[in-house]
């Protein structure tokens, strides 16, 4: 087995040295540490990740990959969402007609709004289990409190996802929900009033509230989501080069 890798290895970097392989790989051939620091710091999949962890960091009990599968599972939900959006209009004499109409007449409609609900359940439970294992380990001590303060975000816009798309079915559900989620906004000290007859777009529950509620959910939280997951992902980079010791071997 080794040596069928090895011969393959062999084959790729002769292919690196013609003609066709300079114009396809501009990049030099790793040779020392620096040299694939370089690689690693230019490539734009790879830029993301720290040039050095410890080995520890990137074993399976470390981490149970909780952050990989939460960006997974908000992945399967942008795009089953993109699907279920060409099949449903966000009026209230026509949502729930839509959401039966999806189950039972459009090709996978049923089976691509259970993958839409399961994807968020499962990463709200991802996205908590994320944050107690990074609580447990002491992610919110210095010097990393600004990414523990984004991380707490996050779980919040997670929640607030769940809720906002738990409405648009528009049963009897969905109409109390919101009705008791705006109720609860009320409390909110100061901004309270403001607060609810934001969510809500008149005085009670209606057209109104729908609509809002759906552009929520399928713009402004999951826009909102990208760009602090960028930050996160961007400090946890910069943030796992802090106060590391480095042994031979270890790396």
């Amino acid at each position: 087995m080794s040596a069928n890798v090895e011969t393959s290895s062999t084959v790729v970097d002769r292919f690196k040295d013609t003609t066709v392989g300079k114009a396809i790989f501009r990049s030099p051939r790793r040779v020392t540490p620096r040299d694939r620091a370089a690689g690693h710091w230019s490539n734009f999949f790879l830029h993301i990740y720290p040039v050095k962890v410890k080995r520890k960091a990137i074993e399976f009990r470390y981490s149970y990959y909780l952050g990989i599968i939460s960006v997974v599972l908000f992945g399967s939900l942008i795009v089953s969402g993109i699907y279920l959006m060409f099949f449903y209009v966000p009026s209230p004499g026509q949502a729930y007609t839509n959401i039966q109409t999806l189950q039972t007449d459009v090709s996978l409609g049923q089976y691509i709004r259970n993958v839409h609900r399961w994807s968020a359940h499962l990463m709200v439970l991802a996205v908590a289990a994320h944050m107690a294992k990074m609580f447990y380990r002491g992610a919110y001590k210095a010097p990393r409190e600004f990414n523990w303060i984004i991380g707490v975000i996050l779980l919040v816009v997670t929640l607030l996802l769940s809720f906002t798309g738990y409405l648009l079915p528009w049963d009897q559900l969905a109409y109390w929900a919101v009705t008791v989620g705006s109720e609860m906004s009320a409390y909110v000290p100061f901004v309270g009033d403001r607060v609810q007859e934001l969510l809500l777009g008149g005085p009670i529950v209606g057209s109104s509230t729908l609509l809002r509620f759906y552009v929520l959910h399928v713009a402004v939280l999951p826009s909102v989501l990208v760009m602090l997951l960028m930050i996160h992902l961007w400090r946890w980079r910069k943030d796992s080069m802090l106060d590391m010791a480095w042994e031979d071997g270890n790396e």
